[in-house]
């Protein structure tokens, strides 16, 4: 279809890759970080500019769009201070949140047809930060229709429970998500992603997959994985010498899925930012004594196998890597935004563009 998109914050390509496979042109993806720009071009058939947003002018963006096209303008702005770790206190005075109001001031002044925003859940918290409710009014104000909700991951035919804010804007008409395309029934499983991989140890690297790759437990933490059951915690299952001191305080005493194991049979949890570490969440193997795996996290993200990271092994570096899949819109949602604003166009009739 005669669509083209140009996705601002478009890291290692995960909404691009989406809206790709839901068959639409990705013009260029901006981000800050250059070390993205292999799996963005590789995999996004796409040009990827280095450019910080702030930096980023109405010029830069108009130029990538071909004449007579649909013009769409997605991102995914970075969402750590929006997350449920740190949007405590006054978060307001953070230059991070400048980025959605970057956001917006792009729209303004590219005038795109079609406007989509994934973030996180806590963006709806007006009363902490009024940057979301200040996004929406902005793009009432430029004449948008606009639909957001807050949409659960495994609905979708993602392989993890992750709820996300989406937005969809459009110049034409009504516009919404699809519906789901699973039920609680049968949404897939950790074993249905990842069951087949090849069985490897703590800071081991599969001899068939370089990306299937797991971090190096200390002595300790593979005496509490080995204690550690699927779906259960800490506090239930380890011998009193294994918790740890902030384990023992009130506080630490409600943080009961860290150190934890998967469940085969149900969805991960969200993938994070440090999602490859044993400590960090319940991101512990289902059986195996070990993190998942840089592939078991990108699987559960719901990139493909083919999906091309790095050149090569001697340029992976694990904890970038981690970064950026944890971070990572997953593709599977990427690509029913995509499809969303196809059957949107078609049914108001703008194809004829």
């Amino acid at each position: 279809m005669n669509i083209s998109v140009v996705d601002l914050f478009c890291g290692i390509g995960g909404l691009s890759y989406g809206f790709y496979k839901a068959g639409l042109k990705i013009q260029a993806g901006f981000d800050i970080d250059k070390s993205c720009q292999y799996p963005f071009e590789t995999n996004c058939n796409a040009k990827f500019i280095c450019k910080d947003i702030l930096q980023v002018q109405a010029s830069d963006i108009v130029k990538l769009y071909p004449k007579n096209t649909i013009k769409v303008l997605v991102g995914c702005a970075p969402c750590q201070p929006f997350s449920s770790y740190t949007f405590k206190g006054d978060k307001q005075k953070d230059n991070r949140w400048q980025l959605i109001y970057e956001f917006s001031r792009l729209i303004n002044e590219v005038k795109p047809d079609i406007v989509s925003m994934e973030n996180v859940p806590q963006l709806l918290n007006f009363k902490k930060a009024p940057v979301f409710q200040d996004f929406v009014n902005n793009l009432k104000n430029n004449g948008y229709y606009i639909w957001h909700k807050i949409v659960y991951a495994p609905d979708y035919g993602i392989p993890q429970k992750r709820k996300r804010l989406v937005l969809l804007a459009s110049k034409f008409g009504d516009i919404s998500l699809l519906p789901p395309t699973h039920i609680k029934e049968n949404y897939l499983t950790v074993q249905d992603v990842i069951g087949h991989l090849d069985k490897i140890k703590s800071g081991e690297t599969s001899k068939n997959d370089f990306i299937h790759r797991a971090s190096k437990l200390s002595d300790k933490n593979l005496q509490r994985i080995r204690q550690s059951i699927p779906g259960g915690s800490w506090k239930r299952d380890w011998d009193d010498t294994l918790k740890l001191d902030c384990h023992k305080k009130d506080k630490g005493k409600s943080y009961v899925s860290i150190y934890g194991r998967m469940k085969w049979d149900e969805p991960s949890p969200t993938m994070t930012t440090f999602c490859t570490g044993f400590g960090n969440g319940r991101f512990g193997h289902p059986e195996q004594d070990r993190a998942i795996s840089l592939r078991e996290a990108a699987l559960l993200q719901s990139f493909p196998i083919n999906y091309k990271f790095v050149k090569s092994p001697e340029d992976l570096s694990f904890g970038k890597l981690s970064k950026y899949i944890g971070n990572a819109v997953p593709p599977k949602l990427g690509e029913i935004i995509g499809k969303s604003v196809i059957k949107h166009v078609k049914e108001n009739n703008y194809d004829k563009k």
